[in-house]
């Protein structure tokens, strides 16, 4: 099975796609939180993979074609952005003082955590940048000299549990203004967070996409100071 797959070029794109999609409407179907598109396609293509014996490097031949537009469909979260520059400007304060403050939280929790459980040097910097969009955290990853694996993991994670526990958390701590909403969610969940945002609102899909960007350079920047500190 692997040797016939790997002959298709496109293998990887045609079953990514169609994971993805088939995820999509059954989320649409039983309108469950927990069945977020991206976690369960994931789940599909590795039992896939696993149980047809296939190589990831198969898979990825293909795959690499939906991996270039990561970048590109980034750079389209700016057009809510502009939509709500008014805002924006309004609030620029808070979002950078919020932003700052979940950015500092992050790097204390990861580099306690690791002091705390003793953990490997190479593994605490991995993980440093999960909270951040995948184009950026991998760049980061490699400058602090961790392992991309452990920081692609970590992002889809962070990203996962943002998309799929965020409103509800949202909801616990009674947090009701569009704008913090938008800041809570892109700065912990990046990306995949701010799909739920623009699914909430035009406002907290922008400030979300702003916690982004200002997450992932503040990231850059403090991450070197805190892998320095608890490494």
């Amino acid at each position: 099975m692997n040797e016939l797959l790997a002959q298709w070029t496109y293998f990887g794109m045609v079953l990514g796609l169609g994971c993805y999609f088939f995820a999509l409407w059954l989320q649409k179907k039983c309108k469950l939180p927990v069945l977020n598109p991206l976690l369960i396609s994931t789940v599909i293509i590795i039992l896939f993979l696993w149980i047809f014996h296939v190589d990831y490097e198969t898979f990825d031949q293909g795959a690499k074609y939906i991996t270039y537009f990561l970048t590109p469909a980034t750079v389209c979260l700016a057009v809510p952005l502009y939509r709500q520059f008014q805002v924006l400007r309004k609030n620029m304060p808070a979002i950078l003082a919020g932003v700052l403050a979940g950015c500092l939280a992050h790097g204390l929790v990861i580099g306690g955590m690791a002091a705390l459980c003793n953990m490997e040097p190479v593994l605490m910097v991995s993980l440093l940048p999960k909270s951040i969009t995948t184009a950026i955290a991998l760049g980061a990853c490699e400058e602090l000299g961790g392992i991309t694996g452990i920081t692609i993991v970590g992002t889809l994670v962070a990203g996962l549990m943002g998309a799929i526990l965020g409103p509800a958390l949202l909801k616990w701590f009674r947090i009701k203004e569009p704008v913090a909403q938008g800041l809570c969610i892109g700065t912990a969940s990046h990306a995949i967070g701010t799909s739920k945002m623009v699914e909430a609102g035009e406002v907290q899909g922008a400030m979300s996409s702003l916690a982004i960007v200002v997450c992932g350079l503040m990231t850059v920047v403090l991450a070197p100071f805190f892998a320095s500190i608890f490494g």
